[in-house]
């Protein structure tokens, strides 16, 4: 069986991964997304377990301690991490993990990843905005911030774009319709490369091509 692919997409904060992500997993039911922990307060819709693990700062920090994450990060003040153990289980599976994750935590997952049994299956895209005058419209239009929260963001925002050069893939974001039919054929492809195709797997081949 193929071992499943590890899809990490990064972008600013109001870059589109989130919205992304959500037609990647309706496309294609093998692929399955990580839920992430994180020390924030829940926003308005959000659920425990579904969007996000809601932890307390002392119970992350334990987790932390016994290893428990593939890789945590600070943002804004606050702690997001990765479960280790469900992403290695899946890839063994042969199932897709989708992984929507800031700049810092996505460099983390590739240097462990690098050097680990995942090195085969990583594949990294970054959502680029076309300018930073439409990423900070995104981010006022959807009205989840204060002034000084936007502020920071766009800083961050600065700075996390200088990165994109260490992913795989870019896609500079324009329609989502484009972005989904752009990421849709980076996966392809990546499943399609030789090395990961098993033996005598030919018609699997030809189905992913056909799909």
């Amino acid at each position: 069986m193929r071992p499943g692919l590890l899809l990490i997409i990064s972008s600013p904060s109001g870059g589109g991964k989130t919205t992304l992500c959500q037609r990647l997993l309706a496309w294609d039911p093998n692929i399955t997304r990580v839920v992430t922990c994180t020390t924030r307060a829940p926003r308005h819709g959000e659920q425990d377990g579904k969007d996000y693990f809601f932890l307390s700062k002392n119970e992350f920090e334990r987790r932390i301690a016994a290893g428990d994450f593939l890789e945590h990060a600070q943002y804004t003040g606050h702690y997001y991490g990765t479960p280790r153990r469900f992403v290695e289980e899946q890839i063994a599976a042969g199932r897709e993990v989708l992984m929507a994750v800031e700049v810092q935590g996505a460099t983390n997952v590739m240097k462990l990843a690098r050097n680990s049994a995942l090195a085969d299956s990583l594949v990294t895209l970054f959502l680029m905005p076309p300018t930073m005058e439409l990423l900070e419209q995104r981010l006022r239009k959807r009205a989840q911030d204060d002034e000084a929260t936007i502020q920071q963001r766009l800083r961050i925002a600065k700075e996390e774009m200088a990165h994109w050069r260490e992913y795989d893939y870019a896609i500079v974001t324009g329609h989502i319709d484009d972005d989904v039919a752009h990421a849709k054929a980076i996966i392809i492809a990546e499943k399609c490369r030789t090395r990961r195709v098993p033996k005598g797997g030919q018609p699997w081949v030809q189905r992913e091509l056909l799909s």
